[in-house]
């Protein structure tokens, strides 16, 4: 498969076919599995499948009967171990069914997929940290699918996901995690975000020739880097990603972010993205696209007590239930030790499932301080989001690149070369994510104020500490059985 090597400035104009077709013939070509992909043959599969294994079908009916749904993650490399783990996994509770890509297969390395494969077989054991989907091919997918009764999701992280979605999509999966934006600045160091773009392009285009075949597939956007990362950077930063797909054809999002184990601010952010989904997406002539919201659990260190475990995971259920979150990504109370064990990870799904049950019934009045996060999150983002479309000429695509370039979008910890890293955040008094420094985002005067003095009604009265030094023991913190340090 040829690399993205784009010399020009990304724009987010929607490809022609011929484009798509010269393009798609070297992503096919790249390994020999490429061969069975067919698009219209793929799409009559999807058309004869139940509608309950279309994760748009299953999110459309959660947000009609305001349901909240959770999805683990896990991925083996062994084909009937990782149907076993699907079928298991659905009996403990999980609505979306998850199959996670090694990271050989993320990286484009078939080849050393395949000989990890081959070792694996070997040795008794998986040797590979997910499944290789494009190893396995198209019809070897369609055995997971056709083995569960509920939608699979493609959980694979990384700037070019090309091949994978060709031979999973095909395979019968519906929907996938997604985004040249989030997954760069996440997991990326020296891939350049114009090749991003382009690549994913490439993906949402082949999501819209889907679509224009009477299949609906759905898309993720979340920053996986999200440990104390500010919601409204990473709202930003799914928004764009958002308004890129959707030029491509991509008619199903949903907008994410990684649980702050704030119940306040969590679920504010949750109340706030649709409506900012659909401003800039309405704004953009894409008035059909539906809207969902996601929430991953702690993506941080987790205790190594179960006990304390098992309360990060129902904090997380209790949040998303306070701002009517679509679905969850769950975690397991194993998260501390390492790769969870099957039975781990149903634990985080029932125990997720068991708080959702519980509060299902329970109307709560408005909460006044969720409404005035929410006001400061909508504010907040907008201002980025605006600032990064002024650079972009109005172009999305453009406005990511010169916006993180300007460090407007600036995510703490990104690996990313591009990336500012001179927002630096803290937890508030009252365990509230804020930025300490500033940097260049562009955070309105009364909101950066409010920051500032929330931050220092922590330290009042104790002795001068630096903010990268609040930062090291917030990062810390919940691992260590708390939310704020002493």
């Amino acid at each position: 498969m040829t690399r993205v090597q784009s010399n020009t400035l990304p724009s987010m104009t929607r490809w022609d076919e011929d484009r798509f077709q010269e393009v798609r013939r070297s992503v096919l070509a790249a390994w020999p599995t490429g061969s069975e992909v067919d698009l219209d043959e793929a799409a009559a599969y999807h058309r004869e499948m139940a509608p309950a294994k279309n994760t748009a079908w299953r999110l459309r009916q959660a947000r009609a009967q305001g349901t909240t749904l959770v999805q683990p993650r896990a991925g083996v490399a062994d084909v009937e171990q990782q149907i076993a783990l699907l079928q298991r996994l659905r009996v403990a509770g999980a609505d979306l069914l998850p199959t996670t890509v090694d990271s050989y297969t993320r990286e484009c390395r078939y080849e050393d997929a395949a000989r990890g494969l081959a070792q694996s077989r070997e040795a008794g054991r998986s040797l590979l940290n997910g499944f290789p989907a494009v190893n396995y091919g198209v019809r070897t997918c369609r055995r997971l699918v056709e083995a569960v009764d509920a939608p699979l999701f493609a959980r694979t992280a990384a700037p070019d996901c090309r091949l994978t979605h060709e031979i999973m999509y095909a395979g019968g999966y519906s929907s996938c995690t997604a985004g040249p934006i989030v997954f760069s600045l996440g997991y990326a160091k020296d891939y350049p975000l114009a090749n991003a773009i382009e690549a994913w392009q490439y993906s949402y285009r082949m999501m819209g020739a889907y679509h224009e075949r009477g299949v609906t597939l759905s898309v993720e956007h979340y920053l996986p880097i999200s440990t104390l990362v500010p919601h409204a950077t990473s709202m930003a930063c799914a928004l764009l990603d958002s308004l890129i797909a959707a030029a491509q054809g991509v008619r199903d999002i949903s907008l994410g972010f990684g649980q702050q184990c704030h119940l306040v601010q969590d679920a504010a952010a949750l109340r706030a993205y649709p409506a900012l989904g659909r401003h800039y997406l309405h704004t953009f002539g894409f008035t059909d696209v539906e809207l969902s919201t996601v929430m991953s659990q702690w993506m941080g260190g987790f205790p190594s007590d179960e006990g304390q475990a098992f309360g990060v995971i129902c904090m997380a259920a209790l949040a998303g239930y306070l701002g009517g979150v679509t679905y969850m990504i769950s975690k397991s109370p194993h998260e501390a030790a390492g790769i969870p064990t099957p039975e781990a990870n149903m634990h985080g799904v029932s125990a997720s499932k068991m708080v959702l049950r519980m509060l299902a019934d329970q109307k709560l009045a408005p909460i006044p301080e969720i409404a005035a996060e929410q006001a400061i999150l909508e504010a907040e983002t907008r201002a980025i989001v605006d600032r990064a479309l002024e650079l972009g000429e109005g172009d999305a695509a453009l406005a990511a690149i010169r916006a993180i370039e300007a460090g407007v979008i600036d995510v703490p910890f990104s690996p990313h070369r591009s990336n500012a890293n001179q927002a630096l955040p803290a937890r508030d008094w009252r365990g509230a994510v804020r930025l300490a420094q500033v940097g260049g985002v562009p955070i309105p005067k009364e909101i950066r104020e409010h920051h500032q003095a929330e931050l220092a009604r922590r330290t009042a009265g104790r002795a001068e500490r630096q903010p990268w030094e609040l930062l090291l023991a917030d990062v810390n913190a919940i691992s260590e059985g708390m939310l704020l340090p002493d």
